[in-house]
Order: structure tokens, then C-alpha cells, then sequence
């Protein structure tokens, strides 16, 4: 597992700068921005907007068939516009505060023992190393949050009988039936 300071060292030598563009957060195809967003993540936006899940989120769209007729995905993602994430407002961030870990560390992401980067107009800029170590620790943060997620959804995967001809999500707090 890569620690703080290797991961901080490859984002000094990377380099990494927002430019505020919003273009993370701006759908340029079909699956483009799809944000996960685990439980903790759903209730904290929940409780910073007074928004309803169902505002909010949309079931991940990958369904696995249960071989009863009925279908199972194991995310939510924030909703979309034709164009955007719903919380862009004006080219800001409107949930900023209280925004997904996945936002927070963009353009990177820790899978397994390897530091991945997206595409983005940030990259190449200087970038400080308080500020690369603060990123990197954010990051270590979001493997952390993640793998917990992970864990609690496989607990109650195992334990999930999807209801005959049903859609539902499973998440780590438990499996919710979609309605339509």
C-alpha cells in the first residue's frame, strides 16, 4: 500500500493545479461523470441540502441479472442534467463543502498499490508540497472510506435476497427496492 509521502512525492513530480473549469463535473458522453457516492457520502449531502435520496442519486447504470428475473447494481451515482452534475451551479460547486470523495481527489485515485490519473487541464501545473502532501492524505483517506464501503456491501450482498422481477441497489446500509 503506497503511503503519504510516496504518494505526495509522485503528485509534486506530476504536478497538479485546479484550474476551477468544472469540466470533471460536465457530461461529455454517455457514462461521462458518473460520480459514486457511498452511504456516509449520501447522508451528509442529505442532511447539508434537505434534499431526498431519490434527488440526489441515481442507481449505478450497470444492473446485474439475479437469474429470478430480478436486477442488482451495487452503487449510486449523483444525479445528471443532459449536461452536468446537478450540484454544478454557475460553474461552481454547490455542494462544495460537503462534496464526494471522489471530487475531493480529482484527477487521482489510489487502485491497489498504483496512483491513476484522469485526464484533466489541471495537470503539469506546479503544485505545492504542503499542498501535494494534503492530497495525498485525502487520498489515502478515499482508499480507507472506500474499502470500508466495499467490505459492508459484500456483508450484506451475501445475506440479499433480490425480490423476483425487482431492480435494486445495494448499498452498505442495506438493499433498497427501486420503484418503476
Amino acid at each position: 500500500m503506497l503511503g503519504v509521502d510516496e504518494i505526495a512525492e509522485r503528485l509534486g513530480s506530476i504536478g497538479f493545479c485546479c484550474r476551477e473549469c468544472g469540466r470533471c463535473c460536465r457530461r461529455v458522453g454517455e457514462d461521462s461523470n458518473l460520480v459514486l457516492v457511498g452511504a456516509a457520502e449520501l447522508r451528509e449531502i442529505m442532511a447539508a441540502t434537505g434534499m431526498k435520496r431519490e434527488e440526489i442519486v441515481e442507481p449505478y447504470p450497470e444492473f446485474i441479472r439475479a437469474g429470478n428475473g430480478g436486477e442488482y447494481t451495487l452503487a449510486w451515482c449523483l444525479r445528471r442534467t443532459l449536461d452536468a452534475c446537478i450540484f454544478l451551479k454557475d460553474g461552481r460547486c454547490s455542494i462544495y463543502e460537503h462534496r464526494p470523495w471522489i471530487c475531493r481527489t480529482y484527477p487521482f485515485m489510489l487502485v491497489d498499490d498504483d496512483l491513476m490519473v484522469s485526464e484533466c487541464p489541471g495537470l503539469g501545473a506546479s503544485i505545492s508540497p504542503s499542498a501535494a502532501r494534503d492530497a495525498a492524505a485525502d487520498l489515502c483517506r478515499r482508499q480507507a472510506a472506500e474499502a470500508e464501503e466495499e467490505a459492508e456491501i459484500r456483508e450484506i450482498f451475501r445475506e440479499a435476497e433480490i425480490p423476483p422481477g425487482k431492480r435494486v441497489v445495494i448499498d452498505s446500509e442495506g438493499m433498497k427496492v427501486l420503484d418503476g
